[in-house]
């Protein structure tokens, strides 16, 4: 690359935590520093988390783009449900997308919404990852949650149980081939996979349920044919230990707690949510819109600088071995046409 990605920020919903903890991160050098930051917002949200922290957005190195949901004079009312600010919300996401989608920015950063007050607005909302499908026309994303430590992507996250409990290969095939892809792009190498069993002690056997070996196995195999270096089903109850210890780079689980759960007790400030199967690239932070300290300049903004420097990374990364294939497909090509 000869130019500094271009990271698109979404404020999330405006009586949140997200345009306090986006302001903080951006006064800190380490990480506004990375990239060209484009925060999506609205003047008076920004202004509001401006006073209330002691940081002017004017002096900070960031292009904003507004989308007029909100007027300028509004009193931002932190802590409280409102459906215009589920509106506002839904907007930065939106427009974020838009200036992915047509490569004005290289990635997306989301600071947290709520989920209800989207609903309240009337528009039905089940999870960014979703509705950034939605925007994107992706039929199948899926979530991976990110550390230094451990990175974990889901099979299936935002359904019932008895509903992910119903396994389909080639959703499974899938959910490893974009882990490995995204586990590239992060750390410049090939990761090494676990998968995750669906019973306990991954069936041991047929003992405990035949979902293991008959369907997550021959989803494994096929994706070592697919030249991805992964192995399984493993026991869901000690493979995170293992991956800990070094030995693996990524683990597949099968179904939301079965991967949440331990990812939040590893790593729970540090890990970042990345949207997969998406055209675009977009990691979000990993906590809520924390209503009960918005206003009060209390949030922490360790998460969001995480989610930001995994979005330098990965548009980094995608970008160069984008550039690399270019390359390589240019030399052949001129190598092919000597040839008399």
């Amino acid at each position: 690359m000869n130019r500094l990605a271009r990271i698109a920020i979404s404020i999330g919903d405006p009586a949140g935590v997200g345009a306090e903890i986006a302001l903080k991160a951006l006064e800190d050098k380490s990480v506004a520093s990375l990239a060209q930051w484009i925060l999506i917002a609205d003047a008076a949200a920004l202004n509001a988390a401006g006073r209330l922290s002691g940081i002017d957005p004017a002096t900070l190195p960031c292009t904003l783009v507004e989308t007029g949901t909100l007027p300028a004079d509004h009193t931002v009312a932190f802590g409280q449900l409102r459906a215009e600010y589920g509106l506002a919300a839904i907007a930065y996401v939106r427009r974020a997308v838009e200036l992915c989608m047509s490569g004005d920015a290289d990635a997306m950063v989301t600071a947290p919404l709520n989920k209800e007050a989207v609903a309240i607005s009337g528009r039905a909302f089940s999870g960014h990852t979703e509705y950034i499908a939605e925007l994107t026309g992706a039929p199948e994303p899926r979530m991976l949650l990110y550390s230094e430590k451990l990175a974990t992507i889901h099979v299936s996250t935002h359904i019932p149980l008895e509903q992910a409990c119903k396994l389909d290969r080639a959703r499974i095939v899938e959910t490893i081939r974009l882990g490995h892809d995204a586990l590239l792009w992060m750390r410049r190498r090939a990761p090494r996979i676990a998968v995750c069993g669906l019973n306990p002690h991954a069936g041991e056997h047929g003992l405990f349920g035949a979902q293991d070996s008959a369907i997550i196995a021959p989803a494994i195999e096929e994706a070592r044919a697919l030249g991805i270096n992964c192995s399984g089903p493993h026991s869901p109850d000690t493979i995170f230990v293992r991956a800990l210890r070094g030995e693996f780079d990524l683990i597949v689980a099968m179904y939301h707690d079965q991967g949440h759960i331990p990812m939040k007790l590893i790593d729970f400030t540090g890990g970042v949510n990345v949207s997969l199967g998406l055209p675009i690239i977009r990691t979000s932070v990993d906590h809520g819109t924390a209503f009960d300290i918005a206003g009060h300049n209390q949030a922490d903004a360790t998460n969001m600088k995480a989610a930001m420097r995994l979005a330098v990374s990965m548009a980094e990364g995608k970008l160069a071995l984008a550039g690399a294939a270019a390359g390589s497909a240019k030399a052949e090509s001129a190598n092919s046409g000597s040839v008399r």
